[in-house]
């Protein structure tokens, strides 16, 4: 996997630098990492990248991780709008984009821009729209040992003692939460965007974990019932971080759906 730096300049906001991981040739993919940062979705990525021809790009967004983020990016919508802008520069074609979490509302920002460069979208255990009787846990109030919980379906493999991290792993992590908490008003979802998603064309695969204990499986249901082109489909035993938890069963779901040749059986 190479480490590259690319600027995009946006009218309203200048020169915005982004760090991308990229790795592997064949058709791309945009994988937008949520609020655990990039380490959520690089190894997928590069797990992706030689299972299959595929392009895959990670970016990091700006802001997480300790890169830097100019203050006038401060929502998911002007950061779709910065990815839109990234795919333009790169010059990519046929595009699928692969969110996860907060990384699947910007997904979905992204879409509604109608960005010619993007063919598909798979939303992987999203967060953004409001579900009446089906809240997103707050994130921000929980600590270390409940999120775990309620992030994966055996949360033991992925258990460490925060105070053993380096001090460069520790800013890290703190850069993350406070770059998540500009992005999103602290507030997990926009109360506007189910209704927009109605207007929404671009062919969507909604991707829940059964033992989602941050968003329902029901409010994954109603992510997909709110967007006219998607399908819905339940990965199991896997909670808000399938890709984490068991990357071939989501490579499976998400290669087949971009119309390519069928991927090898399910793996852990």
């Amino acid at each position: 996997m190479t480490a590259i730096t690319k600027t995009v300049v946006l009218d309203d906001i200048g020169p915005v630098e982004i760090s991308l991981d990229e790795v592997g040739a064949g058709k791309s993919f945009l994988l937008l990492h949520g609020g655990g940062g990039p380490d959520t979705m690089t190894p997928f990525g590069q797990r992706f990248a030689e299972s299959h021809p595929a392009g895959v790009l990670v970016p990091t967004h700006p802001g997480f991780a300790s890169t830097p983020r100019p203050e006038k990016l401060d929502t998911i919508r002007r950061l779709a709008a910065l990815y839109v802008a990234l795919l333009e520069d790169l010059d990519l074609s046929d595009v699928t984009i692969v969110g996860n979490s907060i990384g699947g509302w910007i997904t979905v920002e992204m879409a509604l821009l109608e960005p010619p460069r993007v063919s598909g979208v798979v939303l992987l255990d999203a967060v953004g729209i409001d579900v009446p009787g089906q809240p997103v846990a707050d994130f921000f109030s929980m600590g270390y040992d409940e999120f775990l919980e309620r992030a994966f379906s055996n949360p033991d493999p992925f258990r460490i003692d925060p105070t053993n991290l380096s001090p460069a792993a520790q800013t890290a992590a703190a850069a993350n939460r406070s770059a998540l908490a500009t992005y999103t008003g602290g507030k997990m979802n926009d109360p506007t965007l189910a209704k927009r998603l109605g207007g929404l064309e671009i062919p969507t695969l909604v991707l829940w974990g059964d033992r989602h204990r941050i968003a329902s499986p029901e409010y994954g249901r109603a992510y997909a019932n709110s967007i006219p082109r998607a399908r819905y489909q339940v990965l199991s035993d896997v909670g808000h971080l399938p890709q984490v938890e068991k990357p071939d069963l989501v490579i499976h779901a998400v290669w087949n759906t971009a119309d390519n040749e069928p991927a090898p059986p399910d793996g852990d």
